[in-house]
């Protein structure tokens, strides 16, 4: 067996799969579709399924509704069972191979420990890739359907924190009289409701000038996209003298104004990170950072699409030393060793994430500790295994 082995693995020397990275990486594809269903079944009943339960017996939501809605936001839990399934794969096909001797019959044709862990990294590098494009393709529009669909049977307005009192602080640089320019508040822009791409019950204070020279109200103000201004309908006027008394007061019918269009990219943009791509969020963190607001949890947000994908990784890298073991690992061993594995990450995940948006963390480290802490311990255990 061992001289056999030992001819096909130089025949398949060359860079590239050969047949024990082949064969490795089949061992972790059964462990692998056997933990996404089930983690996503404990995620879905703990997540969604008894919130659904209450909302069918409390608020009369119809069984195929919240069906749909099920299904809907089955996307977003799968995304997260991707690197638990790759932790629980790794175990499982590692821990099978060492009971069975087939890790010292490699070793006996001269593969190293590390050399064996390398199909576990290109499978796991496979699910992070898919992870990314999960995350990004299905699951913000999932999210959003899923989220349309329930308020919707339940006869309620989606909810919108932006849709009424929309308050947009507009930044950048003032001339002073000695010709100096300094960073400060522009302009100042409010609106008591926003509907249909309209904006309603409009006051702008504009402070572009040394002091406050201007203040314009309005009944309704819409955005020009083909001349790129906006247009103010039955409004007035104020224009402010530096002493603060009111030098003239013109009211209008109608008024076409050439401000910034970002007030209302930030009252179009209501959705949560989970319902945005990568993309859609950074351009959402430009308009509320250029705002002045407090960005540091859409920040975490936006770190923590591109890390969850990688902790696929970083599991296999754990998984991969402790299946090494020499005696067998048991089916059930490893489930339960997983769990506890996995339950200690997400726990370590929300605490970093909370400390993120607490400024206790930046919000770099705040997503992407998780995954660097377990990177490590994962290189300590493969360490220790090749040794």
């Amino acid at each position: 067996m061992v001289s056999q082995l030992s001819k096909q693995l130089r025949r398949f020397s060359v860079p590239g799969l050969g047949v024990m990275d082949r064969y490795l990486a089949v061992e972790m594809l059964m462990p692998f579709l056997f933990g996404v269903a089930a983690f996503t079944s404990i995620g879905m009943a703990i997540g969604s399924l008894f919130e659904l339960v209450r909302l069918i017996t409390d608020s009369g939501l119809s069984i195929t509704t919240a069906l749909q809605v099920f299904l809907l936001r089955l996307p977003s839990i799968v995304v997260y069972t991707f690197p638990m399934s790759t932790l629980l794969a790794a175990l499982l096909a590692y821990g099978r191979l060492s009971g069975d001797s087939e890790i010292t019959a490699l070793q006996a044709c001269g593969v190293s420990i590390y050399r064996t862990v390398v199909p576990a990294l290109v499978v796991s590098l496979a699910a992070a890739l898919t992870t990314f494009w999960f995350n990004e393709s299905v699951v913000p529009t999932a999210n959003q359907e899923a989220n349309a669909t329930l308020y919707q049977s339940l006869d309620r307005e989606k909810p919108d924190f932006k849709k009424d009192n929309i308050l947009y602080p507009e930044y950048g640089f003032i001339e002073r009289g000695d010709g100096k320019k300094d960073f400060a508040l522009v302009r100042l822009f409010y609106a008591r409701q926003f509907v249909d791409g309209e904006m309603n019950g409009l006051t702008i204070l504009d402070f572009s000038q040394t002091g406050l020279n201007q203040v314009v109200t309005a009944r309704s103000a819409s955005w020009d996209s083909t001349l790129g201004l906006w247009t103010f309908r039955d409004g007035t006027t104020y224009l402010v003298a530096p002493d603060g008394s009111y030098r003239n007061i013109l009211r209008f019918e109608k008024q076409r104004v050439r401000i910034s269009k970002r007030p209302l990219q930030f009252a179009q943009e209501v959705r949560r990170p989970e319902e945005m791509t990568t993309g859609e969020l950074s351009r959402y963190i430009t308009l509320v950072e250029q705002s002045g607001q407090d960005i540091r949890g859409l920040l975490v947000s936006l770190n923590q699409k591109y890390a969850v994908p990688v902790a696929c990784c970083a599991f296999a890298l754990i998984g991969a030393p402790l299946g090494l073991r020499r005696q067998r690992t048991s089916n059930s061993l490893a489930l339960g060793l997983s769990i506890l594995i996995i339950f200690g990450y997400y726990v370590f995940f929300f605490v970093t994430q909370a400390m993120g948006q607490t400024g206790a963390l930046t919000p770099w480290l705040a997503a992407w500790l998780p995954v660097l802490a377990t990177t490590a311990v994962g290189g300590i255990l493969l360490w220790r295994a090749g040794r």
